[in-house]
């Protein structure tokens, strides 16, 4: 379904259209918002079609009310499985009540995906796999995925970080939003190592780094993380010693160095200057695929690209304080 079908098909249940507009975005983004969100959506000032709107939403269930710290702030969860059936979602599990942290997770994607509005976003897994595979060709091996096996069942999630991913009508750019949810960096680069095989097909890409407030300190760990990624490849001489202290450090970690003949100096110096986040990286997939996984290191696709240009990163620093929002308690 489009948008638009999505807005239409909502305003049989009494919503006007900029009223179904908002709630076709908060239903695939998430499930939950803030009146603040449909104020900066519908370009209108807090007042009483703000509150109408609101009240509309509790009176007729189709919402839930979670109270916060703040007096007066409220969350509202909407879960009425007519909604969701109606945009084409019957089974979304944005109907569930979050956590507190993940509802609060899910206003900041809103909010992102409000700000950028100039972009088309995709929210739903099958809204990207299909564009992946007919607008762009792609194979299925080739999106980030999780596989789930049990009882003789093979179940297969795609884009299971359920990010949304940006078109521009301008160009053939991808953007790719990820929320920051720690400071290190390490989590990110997770995520763009199980959408390295996606990003080396795109033909043009930016990361959309979005940072709440109280982690505006960890956009240099971020930033250096998609670095890395773009980095050069490093000399032939360079791999093979990476090849050489792979093999030796997993036998070390193995507890076969025990009668190993090697020497001692030159891992402590090949040690020494593979611990980078790179280089850690390169050996667990290493560890995993054997020599054909440091494939990845000399390839310049990624340095290609960002010298190139087609690739980018950029950072979208919310506004908003969300400390007022928790505890989000019992559904009033």
């Amino acid at each position: 379904m489009t948008p638009g079908n999505r807005a239409t098909a909502l305003q049989a249940y009494g919503f006007t259209s900029r009223q179904a507009s908002f709630v076709t975005m908060v239903l695939l983004h998430g499930g939950v918002c803030v009146p603040r969100q449909y104020c900066a959506f519908a370009g209108i000032t807090r007042g009483q079609v703000m509150h109408d709107f609101f009240a509309a939403l509790t009176a007729r269930r189709f919402a839930t009310v979670y109270a916060c710290a703040r007096k007066g702030s409220h969350v509202y969860h909407l879960h009425h499985k007519a909604l969701y059936h109606a945009v084409g979602e019957p089974d979304s599990r944005y109907r569930r009540r979050a956590s507190v942290e993940r509802a609060i997770e899910r206003l900041m994607v809103l909010d992102a995906v409000l700000m950028k509005s100039d972009l088309t976003w995709l929210a739903t897994e099958r809204e990207k796999v299909t564009y992946c595979r007919q607008d762009r060709k792609l194979s299925e091996e080739h999106l980030p995925r999780l596989i789930f096996e049990g009882g003789g069942s093979r179940t297969v999630r795609y884009f299971p970080d359920k990010l949304p991913l940006g078109l521009s009508d301008a160009s053939d750019e991808v953007a790719i939003l990820y929320l920051v949810t720690e400071p290190t960096g390490r989590v990110f680069r997770t995520f763009l190592e199980s959408h390295r095989a996606l990003l080396q097909r795109l033909s043009r890409w930016r990361l959309v780094l979005v940072i709440p407030r109280v982690f505006a300190t960890a956009e240099p760990a971020h930033r250096a993380a998609v670095t890395d990624l773009c980095a050069a490849p490093p000399r032939p001489a360079v791999v093979d010693e990476f090849r050489w202290f792979c093999g030796v450090r997993r036998t070390v970690e193995e507890g076969g160095a025990q009668g190993l003949a090697f020497d001692a100096a030159r891992y402590g110096r090949a040690r020494r200057a593979f611990s980078t986040p790179r280089f850690f990286a390169a050996y667990r997939e290493w560890l995993r695929a054997g020599d054909p996984a440091l494939g990845r290191l000399v390839s310049p696709a990624f340095s290609d690209a960002w010298r190139a240009g087609t690739a980018a990163v950029e950072t979208l620093v919310l506004p908003y304080v969300y400390a007022d929002l928790s505890p989000l308690v019992q559904t009033a």
